[in-house]
């Protein structure tokens, strides 16, 4: 058989010699790092590779002020190490970004990982050959590797989505770049802190990030405007320092609370269970009671304060009517309470997690725009033009969110067999099986990728979910003598329209949201994301694994890897 015909710009064309590994993983965030360390610690070659100055993922690049995650530390955590968990001691409930990066750098220090982790190395080419039935991998400095297994662990979030503005004729001569002043975004933050103080601030978002940002540089600012594509619908974190009697009482049967939490929809919150009856079920006394409770402890927890919030569009509706009152309640502007009331299903885009968020538009200097109502035109070199009118400003902050799961993986050449690249595999949405493999890409599996239960779920019990996954997939594969695995088509077309049916049995389609990809010009609008909880899909990814891979095709012929 003649060996497949290489293209002549691939990685293994250069002249310098390979690196050969068994796995060669993509990133060194959260994801990256566990993976790394489960894989190296059953004797496998592995190396990471960091297109950042530093491991931590999301937390080295968002860096905005108030960035912090929107679970609890406790539960948002490594659960591997039962040293690690009872050692680290957070400082408040949601830890803060330079926390969560301290973090991510004590693990790697901990653990040895750095040794095998190349910074500042993107990776701009992975091909497969098939020949020699390896992935061939090359950095954007000429660096070159070939590995068994391709690990992607680019994060979901970890592409930040620059909008594009015309002018007011159509072209271009309107955009980004005739803006005079100071462009920020809120995903590649800068490493230097910022004054912003006496300057006059705009913030183009009002998703996660800007609900975070918003309230500091309402402080901060000599004047902040505020231009809203999208109402928001926020719940406060009441964040503060971390209870040292809770965090002893989690700490004494940590095990535990991790295996509780994994049983929990969202991988989290298994101490605020969801009521096991319909919201519609229940008195409006008793409805206002709940919801109430919720609204006082704080966080994400809202959404599961009966157990139809999320699938029966009536039921929802209660929940986002009792948020708007609250908006009402605390913002003293009516006009203003009425634009920032949102009139999409509660919790079909990113529930927010805020602090002082309402109530920073109480402020005089605080102006809030709707662009539905006044589009923006175009921008000037002072500001820009919407609703027939020029805002001016100094300063302008991108809180526009991020190509989501796809943006990471079509950044890079990455080919499959026959030359397939994923931007052509793609092209209509991202297809893959368990969220974890794509047919016709062999030896290659996701973290955290589309169709999988991620955006979902507590990050941390996806990395190591998947993780541990993969990892039992290698060790399986090598026990038996197989060379390579990839998902059938007809296994991941079935899983792509399974996850499409689980959504319309929510209310996640009610809007337009980056579930969906709905944030990002002419990208597809297909949902990513498994929406059927986390339990139900780890019990279907032990399934398959427990069959011996079924959807898969196996491959037993060994190949070279050099």
């Amino acid at each position: 058989m003649t060996a497949p015909r290489r293209d002549p710009s691939a990685p293994g064309d250069r002249a310098a010699p390979a690196r050969a590994l068994d796995v060669l993983i993509v990133g060194a965030g959260f994801g990256g790092l566990y993976a790394l360390y489960k894989l190296r610690a059953m004797g496998l070659e592995a190396l990471a590779l960091e297109a950042a100055g530093s491991v931590g993922g999301t937390w080295w690049a968002n860096r905005y002020p108030g960035a912090r995650v929107d679970i609890q530390s406790l539960e948002y955590s490594y659960s591997f190490s039962e040293e690690l968990q009872q050692d680290w001691q957070w400082t408040e409930r949601y830890a803060a970004q330079p926390e969560l990066l301290r973090y991510a750098n004590h693990v790697a220090d901990r653990f040895d990982l750095r040794r095998d982790i190349r910074l500042d190395t993107r990776v701009a080419a992975a091909h497969f050959d098939e020949a020699a039935r390896c992935w061939r991998v090359a950095s954007a400095g000429g660096g070159r590797w070939t590995a068994r297994f391709l690990v992607l662990a680019t994060g979901p979030l970890s592409s930040p989505n620059l909008p594009a503005f015309e002018g007011a004729g159509g072209g271009t001569e309107g955009g980004i770049e005739r803006f005079a002043g100071q462009v920020l975004h809120s995903a590649a933050w800068p490493e230097q802190p910022l004054e912003l103080r006496g300057r006059d601030v705009a913030v183009i978002g009002t998703g996660s990030s800007g609900v975070q940002l918003i309230p500091i540089l309402a402080e901060q600012a000599r004047s902040l405007t505020v231009f809203q594509r999208t109402a928001a619908y926020v719940v406060p974190a009441h964040n503060g320092p971390l209870d040292p009697a809770w965090e002893a009482r989690i700490k004494a049967d940590y095990a535990g609370f991790r295996a509780r939490n994994r049983k929990a929809y969202s991988g989290f919150g298994c101490e605020l269970t969801p009521r096991p009856t319909s919201a519609l079920d229940a008195t409006a006394e008793e409805r206002a009671a709940a919801f109430e409770e919720r609204w006082r402890i704080g966080g994400l927890g809202l959404l599961s304060t009966f157990r139809d919030l999320l699938t029966n569009p009536r039921a929802n509706e209660l929940a986002a009517e009792f948020v708007r009152g609250k908006i009402r309640q605390i913002v003293h502007d009516p006009a203003t309470a009425a634009r920032l009331c949102p009139s999409h299903p509660i919790g079909c885009k990113r529930l927010g997690v805020g602090t002082g968020y309402y109530e920073a538009y109480n402020r005089p200097s605080v102006a809030l725009i709707d662009v539905h109502a006044e589009p923006i035109a175009a921008i000037t070199p002072g500001g820009l033009l919407a609703g027939g009118r020029e805002h001016r400003f100094d300063t302008l902050v991108l809180a526009t969110g991020f190509d989501a799961f796809t943006g990471p993986v079509t950044r890079i050449d990455l080919r499959g067999r026959g030359g397939l690249r994923i931007q052509d595999k793609w092209r209509g949405g991202p297809l893959n099986y368990l969220g974890l493999a794509v047919a016709g890409f062999p030896n290659l599996f996701q973290i955290a990728g589309p169709g999988s239960t991620s955006a979902f779920t507590n990050f941390f019990v996806t990395v190591e979910h998947h993780a541990d996954w993969i990892a039992d997939c290698v060790a399986w594969l090598d026990a038996r003598g197989h060379a390579t695995i990839e998902a059938s088509a007809e296994a991941e077309a079935a899983w792509v329209a399974f996850v499409n049916a689980t959504a319309e049995n929510t209310v996640y389609l009610g809007c337009r949201s980056w579930y969906v990809g709905a944030n990002v010009p002419g990208k597809p609008r297909v949902f990513m994301p498994l929406a059927g909880g986390f339990p139900a899909y780890a019990r279907r990814c032990a399934d398959v694994a427990d069959s011996g891979y079924e959807g898969f095709v196996l491959d037993t012929q060994a190949g070279a890897a050099d």
